[in-house]
């Protein structure tokens, strides 16, 4: 039932093809009518209105094959006009012809291209279905059925042929969409593959060499017809063609053989690309090529020379057909990367970056790679399009060695003539050490010079930024890779004198190319010179010093990029100090401790001191420097950074003192919380003093946030969890006590604070961090009593009367001490916090000692009181608010004699 539906598809579209052929006659011999009235008119005729217009003027109902007669025009008498009979042109005006942009009806569409596709592949499926009814009923033998899938192949293809022949003869034009030629051809290209495949795998009538030698040269045929037959068989031809060694298998694989008919179908491929200028098949055939590298991954150990065969002739011929503005490339547009031209030599350099790494760095797969590196540099020198190449060279230089160096046995290396100082081990065991320090110096080399030598050469600034980033980052990454290969990432003179050499070229290339008039790019790239000194730089640095001096080297990278940028104002370079800043800030996340274990038991000078330290002043030197131009994101970034590293400094340090040693201790303590809050305290009175000055944003929040901190602190460590009065913690000496650390000094450290904001900030901030100076210090008078009566640990023993009353009388001495403060510095804040006090006393007095003191402690705490309290009063009527009684007034005199 089927077999019998197919067939009767496959009828139905030579029905409907046969109906599409008569009408194209039909429209044929009406055109050969006209052209004959033209011939006869002889050579005054005007020329014929186009066939659409032709058509247009016929009345409905009309047959095809007749020629329309429009109405004649008439006289003023109402006779019509008279005129050549062979006068078409005003057939053409008398109906205006139809809008070419009008989409088309579903008839169109349905008789015109959905009827051709479906034909296309019912006539396929046809073949097919009529070679599966032959098998499954027995008719014909196997190989009968080979030739009959044959000849109906070739009837096919003979077919879209002689209809392509018939309408390029006439003057119709096709849909390009639904070609019927180009359906016919592909329908016979596919019975075709298939067919040669049945005769190979199904029935074993060819070996596998016939086999993969006829089914590529049908999907090269394929290609060829799809210069005559459009996009369609090409996409079916190069599927086909690099498809066909996967249904050709067999025991021996022949590598040779297989690259060698892969480099046949590229180049057919890109050729037909090149000349249809069919980017889509371009991209298609890079894909497919690049595919075919995977089945060199499972062979251990790997065929080098048929793989690097398969890339280096990929490569050139995609240099030579598909990069534009290169020999037979197609045109390209000055300036402009195109993204085709770029990605095709980047997809074979990946192939020989794959073909290095798969064969464990060989000689022979690094020579490959050597040259199509030089092969990139030199074509996209010459064709500006695929400049994109270059950076896609660089970066896969840099995973090439990047993966030489981190491998999991790194071997020991000497260059000829014996092992440098410093540089390694007493003996080379790996053969190729030797071809990576030449491919290293040549691709340093290579970059960095045509990296400079290309600014000026384009009218885009795009082109030589690509050149001088990558003239930048290769010879910098390729001396990192062979340092941590080589020197083992320890101490070595050598590597740090080749940083030394390499800063002053990128130095010497940055103040020439300062010193040319402006070009297209030309900012940017002094800019990556200039960064790629500062980066050899810290590499000496690095490579010079011991572990840890990395962090340091960086931030004082960033110190100097900040001070090159007031030399030399290039917007890239405040950028680049900021994201210098970044990276050490990253690199302290990773290891807070700098360089681990080793950071030393002895307080403050251990590797802290240098590891935080040094980048903070560098950051706040190159924040200086970067506020003499603007104020802008960098110089908030490396404000923030050294404000962090100067926090981090005091706090680690005070940890590492705090805890011997060991920052990373899980507990807490009394006085590390102390040393915090007070050295928070210190730093948010400097930044408070800075910001006035500097107006930074960073500072203002900087000064908040620590302050923050510091309340923090003092509520949640300093009086709950590692308050004296709640646990067992010997605060040591009578009076030179850890209670004079956490409490006295915090206390007066936030009162300096509370005068610094003053004026400056909302009176309620001053007027809050001045309530946490007097519970800090009305704290420590009450800590300090109980040290007195209990001894160095505050939670032993028993509240007497007498310690009662001692808290009384030192309150109120507290208090009048607050207020005679007030009155002797005119202080409104003083005298209101001598009031709270003196309330809290009043308040303790009456709730506390009421009930707790007996006997004569009771009575003198309430005496004391009182006469404190009177005296207050006293002096507030007779100083501060004192008033002047008004003069009394005097009675009248009587002068004598007056009546009363």
């Amino acid at each position: 039932m089927i077999v019998f539906f197919a067939l009767l598809v496959a009828a139905v579209a030579l029905i409907l093809a046969r109906k599409a052929f008569n009408q194209t006659a039909a429209l044929r011999a009406r055109l050969d009518a006209l052209e004959a009235v033209a011939l006869k008119a002889g050579p005054a005729t005007p020329p014929l209105a186009p066939l659409e217009q032709t058509l247009a003027t016929s009345p409905p109902g009309m047959p095809v094959g007749q020629p329309a007669i429009a109405s004649e025009p008439t006289t003023a008498a109402g006779e019509p006009e008279s005129r050549p009979l062979h006068d078409t042109a005003g057939v053409a005006a008398a109906s205006p012809p139809p809008d070419a942009g009008a989409s088309p009806g579903l008839e169109e569409r349905v008789g015109t291209r959905w009827v051709v596709w479906l034909g296309g592949v019912t006539l396929a499926l046809g073949g097919f279905f009529l070679v599966r009814y032959s098998i499954d009923a027995g008719l014909l033998g196997p190989g009968v059925r080979i030739v009959l899938g044959a000849v109906f192949a070739l009837a096919l293809l003979a077919a879209g042929e002689w209809t392509r022949h018939r309408e390029n003869t006439s003057e119709i034009e096709i849909l390009p969409i639904a070609n019927i030629p180009a359906i016919l051809t592909a329908a016979g290209t596919a019975v075709a593959f298939a067919t040669a495949y049945a005769a190979y795998a199904l029935y074993d009538f060819l070996s596998p060499a016939t086999a993969f030698i006829l089914l590529g040269l049908v999907a090269l045929g394929t290609l060829a017809a799809a210069l005559l037959h459009g996009p369609v068989l090409a996409g079916l031809g190069v599927v086909g063609a690099f498809a066909t060694p996967v249904l050709v298998s067999s025991e021996k694989p022949d590598f040779w053989s297989l690259y060698v008919y892969l480099a046949i179908v590229t180049a057919a491929a890109f050729g037909l690309a090149r000349i249809r200028l069919w980017r889509w098949l371009a991209v298609s055939t890079i894909v497919f090529a690049l595919l075919w590298t995977l089945p060199f991954l499972k062979f251990d150990p790997p065929v080098v020379g048929p793989y690097a065969f398969h890339v280096l002739s990929g490569f050139v011929l995609a240099a030579l057909l598909v990069v534009c503005g290169f020999m037979f490339g197609p045109a390209s547009d000055e300036g402009h990367i195109e993204p085709i031209s770029s990605g095709s030599l980047a997809a074979y350099l990946l192939g020989a970056t794959i073909l290095v790494l798969v064969s464990s760095h060989a000689d022979a797969s690094l020579i490959v790679f050597a040259i199509l590196v030089a092969a990139a540099l030199f074509v996209a020198w010459f064709a500006r399009a695929a400049t994109g190449a270059v950076a896609f060279a660089a970066v896969f230089v840099f995973i090439v060695f990047a993966e030489w160096a981190v491998r999991a046995n790194p071997d020991l290396t000497v260059v000829p003539g014996g092992p440098l100082p410093g540089m390694g081990g007493p003996a080379a065991i790996e053969g190729s050490v030797s071809l990576h320090l030449a491919a290293a110096a040549i691709f340093a080399a290579a970059f960095g010079t045509a990296g400079f030598r290309a600014q000026g050469r384009s009218v885009s600034a795009i082109v030589p930024v690509v050149w001088s980033a990558a003239g930048v980052f290769v010879p910098l990454t390729l001396l990192i890779a062979l340092y941590a290969r080589i020197g083992h990432l320890d101490r070595s003179i050598p590597f740090a004198i080749l940083a030394v050499l390499l800063a002053a070229a990128f130095a010497a290339a940055t103040e020439f190319l300062a010193r040319r008039e402006s070009r297209p790019g030309l900012a940017i790239s002094v800019a990556l010179f200039a960064t790629g000194t500062l980066a050899a730089l810290a590499l000496a640095l690095t490579f010079a010093l011991e572990k840890g001096w990395l962090t340091i080297a960086l931030a004082l990278m960033s110190m100097g990029t900040a001070w090159i940028s007031m030399q030399r104002p290039i917007p890239f370079l405040r950028s680049l100090a900021a994201i210098l800043a970044g990276i050490v800030v990253l690199r302290i996340a990773w290891e807070p401790r700098i360089v681990g274990d080793a950071i030393g038991t002895t307080p403050i000078f251990n590797w802290l001191l240098w590891g935080y330290g040094v980048p903070a002043v560098s950051f706040w030197t190159a924040s200086h420097f970067l506020r003499r131009r603007a104020d802008d994101a960098p110089l908030r970034a490396v404000e923030a950074a050294a404000i962090l590293f100067t926090v981090l400094l005091v706090f680690t340090e005070i940890r590492h003192a705090v805890n011997g040693g060991d920052i990373y201790r899980a507990t807490t303590s009394l006085t590390e919380f102390a040393l915090q809050v007070c050295a928070t305290l210190a730093m948010a009175i400097g930044l408070e003093r800075l910001r006035v000055r500097s107006h930074s944003l960073i500072h203002n929040v900087g000064a908040m946030v620590l302050t923050v901190y510091a309340g923090l602190v003092t509520i949640f460590g300093l009086m709950l969890v590692e308050s004296p009065m709640l646990w067992p913690t010997d605060v040591g000496g009578v009076f030179i006590n850890l209670l004079l650390l956490a409490y006295a000094l915090p206390a007066l450290l936030a009162l300096l604070l509370s005068y610094a904001v003053a004026g400056r900030r909302p009176v309620a901030y001053a007027n809050t961090i001045a309530a946490f100076a007097l519970v800090l210090a009305l704290t420590y008078v009450t800590f300090e009593i109980r040290r007195l009566y209990h001894g160095p640990v505050l939670t032993r023993g028993e509240t007497t009367g007498a310690e009662q009353y001692t808290y009384s009388i030192a309150w109120l001495a507290f208090g009048v001490a607050l207020l005679g403060i007030g009155i002797a510095v005119d202080s409104l804040r003083a005298r209101l916090a001598s009031a709270a006090v003196i309330a809290l006393t009043i308040l303790k007095a009456f709730m506390v000692d009421m009930s707790t003191l007996t006997g004569v402690y009771r009575a003198l705490s309430f005496i004391c009181l009182g006469l404190v309290l009177v005296a207050i009063g006293w002096f507030y009527q007779r100083v501060l608010f004192r008033r002047q009684k008004p003069p009394a007034a005097q009675a009248p005199v009587t002068q004598p004699g007056a009546s009363a």
